[in-house]
This record gives C-alpha cells, structure tokens and sequence, in this order.
C-alpha cells in the first residue's frame, strides 16, 4: 500500500491541537477524541445524498472512517439536518454576512479545521472554493461530480451529456484545484445513456452510481492508498494513467 500524503497527518495533528480559527464558543464542534479513525469532513450545499450514503458506509462498517463535520453555506440545506440526525457536528455559515469569497472560506475552513479533517470532502457543494484556501490543503480536498471529467465541467451535466448525444455519462471524484472541475479525476463509474433518456432519468441512473463511487473512494483513502504528488494521482505508490473504473460490483477494476 502506499504512504498516505505526509502533510495529511501533520495538519490534522496541528489542528488537534488548536481551535483557535472559530469565533467564538459557540462555534466549536465536540473535542476531538486521540483516536487513530479516519476522519471526513464533508462540504454540502443540498440534499445531502451522497453523505447519506457515507453515513450509511460507516454504520454497515463497509467504510472504516468517521464523518467529523458537515458544513453548508446554506442554512436550510437538508444535509445538516442528514448529519444530526446521525450525531454528527453541522455548522453553516452564510456568504452573505462576508465581504467576500476569501472571507467567506476563510472563516469556514476555520470551522472545518477546528474537527481535525484527514480528508475534505465536496459532496454536493455549490460554490468554488478560493485559491488560498485550497493551496493550504492540496492533496486533502477531493469532489464528486456527476460527469465523466473532463467532459462536461460545471453545471447542468446531464442535460449536457443529452444535448452531446454521449453514449455514455457517469460520475467522477477528484481532488479540487482552482480550475473549475479540472482536478486529477481519481475514480469513475460509468453509466449508458438509453434511448428516451430525460435529464431526470439520466440524473437517477447516474446519482445511484455516484453513491458506491465515493464509498469506495473514501476506502481507499482511509487505507491510505491513495495520494496526491506533482498533480498526478498515486494509488499503492504508483501513478495513474487513467481513472480507476467503478465495476459492476461496486469494486475498482
């Protein structure tokens, strides 16, 4: 197996050790316990679908991590209310009450900080996140995105892939850079698109695989097997050529 990347532990030790980004009392998740688990932090914007699926991992113990936090730039996004129900941290923040983008991430990695992360996860999370931000914690924030990237970056993909007259559509998970879905992609899963297939349609077939996508992204992470080095993405120490393939069994080809 290979290494996991070696500024992963020591930020997350560092913010074991300090919670000082947060405001105020109020603001703190629980302690954080000195416990070897792998923990995710989760950024979601929405319905909270692919957490659901995370939680649900964890619980059946098909995926050895812990969720550590979720967090939401919109208060009434019913990922928060996914994440309680579960017992988990959930913090929003508004982008309103900041003078801008840089504030805004600012304050909230904060918060995400403050849980100790090993891995920040974009599931759903609609707003680009700024470049500051991101180059602190290269290699530790990936996203699933509901194309097979680099086709179709940004929004409304299913409709997209239709107007393309594709194929095939699916999902991808990679780590976020500054560019706009042009991360190194780590993972897909592939799915046809049949004759009759509305945006609605497409979007089920393709939600259903993004799902066992990310679970089975996470374990690898969790494992450390997989990493980030000069852009390219390493799994067991070497690079990939192209994305790992999501087989009919929920396992990488």
């Amino acid at each position: 197996m290979g290494n996991r990347d070696p500024g992963v532990g020591e930020d997350a030790a560092s913010a074991r050790a300090s919670v000082s980004g947060a405001r105020d009392a109020g603001d703190l998740p629980p302690p954080v316990p000195n416990t070897p688990t792998y923990r995710i932090a989760i950024l979601a914007s929405g319905r909270g679908s692919n957490l659901q699926a995370v939680l649900d991992a964890i619980a059946t113990g098909t995926l050895d991590a812990t969720v550590a936090g979720v967090f939401s730039d919109r208060t009434g996004a019913p990922a928060l209310q996914r994440a309680r129900a579960a017992g988990v941290h959930a913090q929003a923040l508004s982008p309103r009450d900041y003078p801008s983008r840089a504030a805004f991430d600012q304050a909230l990695f904060a918060r995400v900080d403050a849980v100790a992360p090993d891995l920040i996860v974009c599931a759903g999370y609609m707003r680009l996140i700024d470049a500051a931000a991101l180059a602190s914690r290269a290699g530790r924030i990936i996203n699933i995105h509901p194309s097979l990237l680099p086709a179709f970056k940004g929004l409304h993909t299913h409709r997209q892939a239709l107007r393309a007259g594709v194929a095939e559509h699916g999902a991808s998970v990679h780590f976020v850079t500054p560019d706009l879905d042009g991360g190194p992609v780590i993972a897909q899963a592939r799915v046809p698109v049949e004759p009759g297939d509305t945006e609605t349609s497409l979007a089920a077939r393709v939600l259903a695989r993004e799902h066992p996508l990310l679970v089975a992204s996470l374990r690898l992470f969790a494992q450390a097997r997989v990493a980030l080095h000069e852009d390219r993405v390493h799994v067991d120490a070497r690079a990939l050529t192209a994305a790992l393939q999501l087989s009919c069994n929920d396992a990488f080809a």
